[in-house]
């Protein structure tokens, strides 16, 4: 069960205690904190286990099939082990098959209905504050790591793609105002976090919705437009006055993400760029309603390359999606034999309920789905394996995620990651023979000494 609040409150002998059982993606893990966050300003604790909690909740993923069995195996398991569930996130979307499924369940609601979790804890664990709670400001909850943190700059998406349903859960875009992404990261940088993870459905669209709205930032007018908030978010320094690390997450490739590149050969983000290609065959590309401009991608892939050699583009591809022919998926492996990205994963084409592709003729069998998803993951390994093995003996900027115990030598190792590697999806950075004063979120140049398909192993560089 996840409740990790950083700074815990006071727990007085009244004080009602919730549980979080939190799934899916960073931005359902963004909505988890902010949930959190209001619970304890209205006096609530938090607890450590399902026997601990007055009422347990669950935010739920209902993007793939998969994700519902899941979200509804964890429902059955917090109902086992407490008896006192309530349900949120994008599954509450479908409170019948919920219900259906778990009838003892208190409250379903859906995705980002903060008000409506708050009102139903209350309903069912009313807060029992006493007199010391909230005398003292606390610090919003955070279950990331004190030196990492997830920044939401928007809601929803305006894309209808085939094999999507996130419009119907999330709703159309709806942008945060420029001011107030900015004050929440320089909160968060203020506090400790040395790296930023910028995330939404289409952050190259972010503001579309609100006209690039103006609003003033230091003293100076700065657009909801992802350019200048890339930009305004690489003038933000930590106490110690380093600039925190700041990706990119869930680009679409809009024109004016060309803008971007120089900010990072310049130092002001770091050279990562996560775009949702998903594939890369025209006719597939159309059936899925996405656009089909993979040749140019192709050619901006190597302009971005030559501003700023060291960017990693990350891109996640669906495989057996309805229609797809062996012609098509050949397609896709020299696609990406010429584009060489840096990281990437691969999903089998699953039908998600109440999505367009479900009535797509020429549906894929599973084994061709299998065998295709065998062959595209053995060439993206060996083009990351060749990524990383020209990378041994460079030294690079590594930030630390955790240390270890020391071993019967006395030497310490630690697990990181290089500014080509996002938390929880892409590859580790391991170094050996580690001070005992390294401490997880300090930035460490490493020199690397070996590499397979996806980490790297390497040592602190002396000074």
């Amino acid at each position: 069960m996840s409740t990790a609040p950083t700074i815990a409150p006071t727990v007085l002998a009244d004080q009602k205690k919730i549980g979080m059982v939190s799934l899916g993606c960073p931005k359902a893990l963004v909505d988890s904190e902010r949930i959190l966050t209001r619970l304890r300003a209205d006096g609530y604790a938090f607890a450590e286990d399902y026997a601990g909690a007055d009422v347990v909740l669950v935010n739920t993923c209902g993007f793939l099939d998969s994700a519902k069995e899941e979200s509804l195996a964890a429902i059955g398991e917090a109902i086992a082990e407490n008896g006192r569930v309530i349900v949120t996130g994008c599954m509450g979307e479908e409170a019948d098959a919920i219900r259906a499924a778990h009838p003892q369940v208190l409250a379903i609601t859906g995705a980002h209905q903060y008000e409506q979790v708050v009102e139903a804890v209350h309903i069912h664990a009313p807060p029992s504050q006493g007199p010391f709670i909230d005398l003292i400001p606390q610090p919003d909850i955070k279950l990331t790591p004190r030196h990492y943190s997830y920044l939401k700059i928007s809601e929803g998406c305006n894309h209808s793609c085939a094999f999507c349903i996130i419009p119907d859960l999330r709703g159309k875009l709806a942008s945060r105002r420029i001011d107030a992404c900015l004050r929440e990261a320089e909160k968060l940088v203020a506090a400790g976090t040395k790296e930023l993870l910028i995330i939404s459905q289409d952050t190259s669209a972010y503001g579309v919705d609100i006209r690039h709205e103006t609003r003033q930032w230091k003293g100076r007018d700065v657009r909801a437009h992802m350019t200048d908030l890339a930009r305004e978010l690489g003038g933000l320094r930590t106490p110690e006055g380093h600039a925190p690390w700041v990706r990119l997450h869930y680009v679409y490739p809009y024109p004016h993400v060309d803008q971007v590149i120089p900010l990072m050969a310049d130092g002001l983000l770091t050279p990562y760029l996560d775009i949702p290609f998903q594939h890369a065959s025209p006719k597939v590309l159309k059936l899925m309603r996405r656009p089909a401009n993979e040749a140019k991608v192709l050619e901006r892939l190597k302009s971005w390359r030559a501003i700023c050699p060291d960017i990693a583009i990350r891109s996640s591809f669906v495989v057996g999606f309805p229609g797809e022919t062996e012609e098509d998926f050949q397609y896709l492996l020299d696609w990406l034999e010429e584009a060489q990205l840096d990281r990437v994963g691969a999903f089998r084409f699953e039908p998600v309920e109440g999505a367009a592709a479900n009535a797509l003729p020429d549906q894929v069998p599973e084994a061709i789905k299998e065998e295709r998803y065998a062959r595209i993951m053995e060439v993206t390994e060996r083009i990351s394996a060749a990524k990383l093995t020209a990378k041994i003996g460079r030294t690079l900027p590594v930030i630390i995620d955790e240390i270890g115990e020391p071993d019967e030598d006395g030497d310490i190792g630690a697990t990181g990651r290089s500014q080509a590697d996002a938390p929880e999806i892409d590859g580790a950075v391991y170094l050996r023979n580690v001070p005992e004063t390294l401490a997880p979120g300090d930035i460490v140049e490493a020199t690397i000494e070996d590499a397979d398909a996806h980490d790297l192993f390497g040592v602190i560089a002396a000074r």
